[in-house]
């Protein structure tokens, strides 16, 4: 019989009493990763790298479940799974190339200024909608967010010494590359699937539980709404990009439509929101913690 990997039952990389545990059971987060799509568009080489390699268009669901799979592996998985999960994203994006369509050059989609880009765009998307969506973070909770999302940053191939690891310095990182950023046409593309995807089948029609209607999608008339709100939530420089209006008025319509949409979610019976990945994460801690 094959010895056990001691990190197959442990508590992960964060465990019970980090940030990232308490920022990560908000199922508001999924206006999070849409938001930190939006973000992560406005770069001319990361868009053109995810339209040049990614099923995106012809199964935005079925990536969108990918890409939850393996943010809720990492944080919620034991210390093995999160491993494995970032050694095969690495393996999957090595092997990835692209062409920059301004110079024609060709690159590697796991350059690490891209990486960095991907890297901050979510985690700061992520406790930024937790927080104007009320939940209960002190600056030093962001603070210890990001200096704990570093291990996830390491897991994708990143060096933690060239990523921000405060709010301070991820601040001071999108000021330094707002320069960089623009619409291009790939942007827009994006921008456009993103806020008017094809709509995938009814989960109560596919026969499955409420909990993986979450995961692949509300109906339309509740997608335009998620979606309108991701991009409230943008930065005022971001919203100019695409076009839109910076203006003080737009950040408090978001704030008060996430606020809304949290209160609406978390009235959900948890059984109905949880993952198994969360609930086998909560089985392991308080199995650990009893034997403790």
């Amino acid at each position: 019989m094959a010895a056990t990997d001691p990190g197959d039952d442990d508590l992960g990389l964060f465990g019970p009493g980090s940030v990232t545990w308490r920022v990560h059971q908000e199922p508001v987060l999924l206006v999070a990763g849409l938001r930190s799509l939006y973000l992560q568009a406005l770069h001319p080489r990361a868009v053109a790298g995810v339209a040049q390699n990614s099923s995106y268009q012809s199964d935005p669901w079925g990536r969108l479940v990918r890409t939850a799979t393996y943010v809720a592996t990492v944080v919620y998985g034991s210390s093995t799974q999160a491993r494995d999960a970032g050694r095969r994203l690495r393996g999957l994006h090595a092997r990835m190339r692209a062409v920059d369509p301004a110079t024609g050059e060709t690159f590697r989609i796991d350059e690490p200024d891209l990486l960095r880009w991907v890297h901050v765009t979510e985690v700061e998307s992520f406790v930024t909608t937790a927080r104007r969506a009320g939940a209960a973070l002190t600056d030093d909770d962001v603070d210890a967010y990001y200096t704990e999302q570093l291990l996830a940053a390491e897991l994708v191939g990143l060096d933690p010494a060239t990523v921000p690891g405060t709010a301070a310095q991820v601040a001071d990182y999108y000021r330094q590359i707002r320069p960089e950023l623009r619409l291009t046409r790939d942007s827009a593309e994006t921008m456009v699937f993103l806020t008017a995807p094809p709509m995938p089948p009814l989960p109560w029609k596919m026969g499955l539980p409420l909990r993986l209607a979450v995961e692949l999608g509300p109906p339309r008339w509740a997608y335009l709404g998620l979606a309108g709100t991701a991009i409230g939530l943008l930065p005022a420089w971001a919203r100019r990009l695409y076009g839109g209006l910076g203006l003080p008025t737009t950040d408090l319509s978001a704030d008060l439509s996430v606020r809304g949409l949290r209160l609406a979610l978390n009235a959900i019976p948890r059984r109905y929101v949880e993952g198994p990945i969360y609930q086998a994460a909560m089985a392991r801690a308080a199995r650990l913690g009893a034997a403790a």
